[in-house]
């Protein structure tokens, strides 16, 4: 049988509505949950709750129970019987998966901290000092986070690389201390590749703990197997980790409350199909995901469709692909180039990659996407693993208002403020008004016992 994937005809007169339902599927508001999700939902609580409320349930009981909760949501929704011993992972077994890991892997997790280290230093925020006029002193200070965790995915495979695309901007940022969470399985705590990497990037605390109990262990801390509280979360994860993030976020501070991953592809034609269908696919691999090719060439998208089905049946997620591809996937004509870049702009996606003569000519215009990809050799794959800047993006069209994850997201702002006596003569007619029309008189009277002593003696 052939893809069933969405094919929408910008011309025709329900190509709005289909992008819309789209959108919505793919939104904060989706409640996209694997089968798999369902089923430990209702083995481990006895019925179809809905993800908010199976999260309330974790975080509310982890923050009042703490290790006896830990424990009992990790033997229901994991089915993994631990005892706390086991939780936190030993110095010496993160040294032992170091010593008997791959040269070539640690090689390769050296280099890519290196690009990662060296662009999040090249973009921090520095300090700022002025005289905005004589006698006024102004300032920002920027100090970063005593404190961090990390939720790294550990269900389906290992993500070595989400490891180094959070821990390490942390790091950039001078955050002293980093944990992270794994769920205890063999692709998370308990795989060697994983904890190799986190003895190479020097990361001390890690936790055989995932889902929404670890997001909550994070926020509120757990005395019995030394996890304190941090001050942020980070990291990506399945919809009951991004609500757990939603639901203990004002306790501590979150990145974001991610969805699917997903691309926005614009094409020309002269992009190569085969490269445009591997790249449709290494998102909907992660399944779900979503892919969406824009094009104005109209027999770019039959090509397409051709390298797809050949490329499916190379790859060991092919069937995954395909059916994240037919839920979540699209094929849209669009009228001309410009038409393409207002609707990446109205989709806001994740991922935008420009596979277009001329990319650079289009960066203007692209005012809305998580981290933008130009030209034909610079797959998305370039991002996720080994270029610089950190894969956790925003999702779900949340890149109008949203940023990507950087180091300067581990910095804490403090304005400075210093006035001489004249400086304050300066700004007084202006405080004094404001006081006035707010009815806040000590506001006022704190300036005006100042003025009225005079200049103070050296």
């Amino acid at each position: 049988m052939g893809l069933r994937i969405r094919r929408i005809d910008c011309a025709s007169d329900d190509a709005n509505r289909a992008i819309a339902e789209l959108r919505e599927q793919l939104s904060p508001r989706g409640n996209v949950v694997s089968p798999e999700g369902r089923a430990r939902t209702v083995a481990a609580f006895g019925e179809p709750l809905l993800p908010t409320q199976v999260v309330e349930r974790i975080c509310d009981d982890v923050a009042a129970r703490g290790l006896d909760a830990l424990l009992d949501f990790t033997r229901r929704l994991d089915g993994v019987d631990l005892d706390a011993s086991r939780i936190r992972v030993r110095p010496d077994e993160l040294e032992a998966a170091y010593q008997k890991a791959d040269p070539a892997y640690l090689a390769t997790i050296g280099r890519v901290r290196d690009n990662v280290t060296a662009y999040q230093k090249a973009i921090l925020h520095h300090d700022v000092r002025m005289e905005a006029t004589p006698g006024v002193r102004l300032g920002l200070l920027y100090r970063p986070l005593r404190r961090a965790g990390v939720c790294i995915p550990g269900g389906a495979a290992a993500y070595p690389s989400s490891l180094l695309m959070t821990v390490v901007p942390a790091q950039a940022a001078g955050v002293a201390e980093v944990a992270v969470i794994v769920p205890p399985t063999r692709f998370g705590g308990f795989n060697d590749d994983i904890l190799a990497a986190c003895h190479a990037l020097g990361v001390t605390e890690v936790y055989r703990v995932g889902g929404a109990q670890g997001v909550a262990a994070l926020a509120y801390g757990v005395a019995e197997i030394g996890l304190r509280p941090v001050d942020k979360i980070v990291g990506p994860g399945n919809l009951f980790v991004a609500l757990a993030k939603r639901h203990v976020f004002g306790t501590v501070d979150i990145d974001s409350i991610a969805g699917p991953s997903e691309v926005v592809v614009i094409a020309d034609a002269s992009a190569r199909p085969e490269y445009l269908a591997a790249d449709l696919i290494s998102q909907a691999e992660h399944s779900p995901g979503a892919s969406i090719l824009l094009t104005w060439d109209p027999s770019l998208i039959d090509r397409v469709i051709a390298a797809l089905e050949t490329q499916f049946a190379l790859l060991s997620r092919g069937d995954l692909a395909r059916e994240s591809l037919e839920r979540f996937g699209a094929l849209v004509l669009t009228r001309s180039e410009n038409e393409a870049v207002d609707l990446s702009n109205a989709i806001a996606p994740e991922h935008l990659h420009v596979s277009t003569s001329d990319p650079d000519r289009l960066v203007a215009r692209l005012t809305d996407a998580g981290a933008i990809f130009l030209g034909h050799e610079t797959p998305v794959a370039s991002g996720d693993y080994a270029a610089g800047p950190s894969h956790v993006l925003p999702t779900g069209g949340t890149a109008r208002w949203a940023s990507g994850l950087s180091a300067n997201d581990f910095l804490r702002r403090t304005s400075l403020i210093g006035l001489s006596h004249a400086g304050l003569e300066t700004l007084a007619p202006e405080i004094r008004l404001l006081a006035d029309k707010e009815g806040l008189s000590a506001h006022r009277l704190s300036v005006d016992l100042r003025l009225s002593a005079g200049e103070p003696r050296p």
